[in-house]
């Protein structure tokens, strides 16, 4: 089964946060419309960035897609879905940098 394709069509400010849609397109099926919804509390309390929003929301519908192929029984993914705390904890903890302990032991000088 191929990979299906997915168009980022843009977001829409609302009162519960703001709004990701995508349009996917699978190779034997019609377009479909999703929504995916970041809390407003998110951005304001800065632990997402409006820039990487889109990059979450589509991270999550490639999550929930590959799913819906996995264990094709399975009803069709529903149109919409909320970011929770802990994709936003996860995607904020992958794309962090690691830190690096860089010291130097301490060398005692030698008498010349």
């Amino acid at each position: 089964m191929s990979r299906p394709l997915v168009r980022y069509q843009g977001f829409a400010t609302k009162n519960a946060g703001r709004e990701y849609t995508f349009q996917v397109n699978d190779s034997n099926e019609e377009s479909r419309e999703f929504t995916l919804t970041i809390a407003n509390d998110a951005f304001t309390s800065r632990r997402v960035r409006f820039q990487d929003a889109p990059e979450i929301c589509s991270l999550k519908l490639e999550r929930e897609l590959a799913a819906e192929q996995a264990d094709p029984s399975k009803t069709r993914a529903k149109p919409q879905f909320s970011i929770t705390e802990a994709e936003l904890d996860e995607y904020r903890e992958a794309r962090s940098p690691k830190l690096r302990h860089t010291y130097r032991k301490h060398r005692p000088r030698q008498a010349p």
